[in-house]
């Protein structure tokens, strides 16, 4: 069985500088996260070792710190002066494609349009786009257009992990849909994601299993496995190495890997060496993140 890696895959530039700002923090003095600071098990878990304490975005009374650390998923400007106001030093990790985003949705609400933003409404970047906008209409599907009120202006940003494609087929659906408004749409999918989701589609051309490694919860990961689908291969999503099964890869010569913007290197390494341990032979050895590379990130 022939091992392919994603042209591009694994933990992002913004995850990278939010771990090592959390990571300084906790060497320094003690500190209270408000969420996790990524969707990943193995990021939680490495940061709660290091004494980090949890605490909640929105509760004040969740931080037994001064110090408290907006997560790299970021927050309203409502919440974080909340946080200053009762007295906290707030360290801000958001990563910077997502304060881009937020500067592209205040831009539009100072122009006049209604804000609009595609993406979970659930998930922690989205609440803190629209948590100074308590108005905006979160869309996610076509059936949620419905939703956004006809108003003169409409102004369209992403959630950044969104896939493209989704983003695009969307907005095409709100200005059918609001054939008299004037829609705007900025794009703020960032391109780590849309460089990863380009790599999986290039991947599946030649592998019929994709392994996708990252935290079930992270949306850029279960939007990759989605996409694998998509093109007609298997996706196997693994949060750790000892979840493979070998079981998967019966008849299988050609399997791909990739990972979401926010899994740690040591764990995509573990699943390399657990793939050749089954008797996978790595096809692009030079990019091998199981052994040292003479640049500190071989893959950005």
């Amino acid at each position: 069985m022939k091992l392919h890696l994603a042209a591009h895959y694994g933990m992002c530039f913004g995850v990278r500088d939010a771990l090592r700002t959390a990571e300084q923090t906790a060497h320094r003095e003690p500190a209270t996260l408000l969420g996790p600071l990524v969707h990943n098990p193995t990021v939680t878990q490495n940061l709660a070792a290091l004494g980090l304490r949890e605490g909640d975005l929105h509760s004040l009374s969740s931080a037994s710190t001064q110090r408290v650390l907006i997560t790299a998923h970021g927050a309203s400007d409502r919440d974080r002066q909340r946080w200053l106001n009762a007295g906290h030093t707030v360290t801000d990790t958001t990563c910077p494609l997502v304060r881009k985003a937020h500067g592209a949705l205040h831009q539009l609400v100072r122009q006049g349009f209604h804000p609009v933003v595609i993406g979970q409404s659930t998930h922690a970047e989205v609440r803190g786009l629209t948590g100074d906008f308590p108005d905006a209409s979160i869309i996610l599907e076509p059936g949620d257009i419905a939703r956004i009120p006809p108003m003169p202006r409409i102004g369209i940003i992403a959630q950044t992990t969104q896939p493209l494609s989704r983003v695009e087929a969307l907005v095409s659906r709100v200005r059918d849909a609001l054939p008299h408004s004037e829609v705007r749409y900025v794009d703020t999918v960032c391109q780590p994601t849309k460089l990863r989701q380009e790599a999986v589609e290039t991947l599946c051309k030649r592998c019929e299993v994709v392994i996708v490694v990252g935290g079930r919860v992270s949306n850029n990961t279960t939007q990759l496995a989605h996409r694998i689908r998509q093109c007609g291969a298997t996706p196997r999503p693994v949060e750790f190495a000892h979840e493979i099964d070998p079981g998967w890869f019966s008849g299988v010569e050609h399997v791909g890997l990739t990972a979401g913007t926010s899994t740690p290197d040591e764990t995509i390494r573990l699943v390399i060496d657990r793939l050749r341990s089954l008797g996978a032979t790595l096809e692009d050895p030079l990019r091998d993140p199981s052994q040292p590379h003479p640049h500190p990130h071989p893959n950005p």
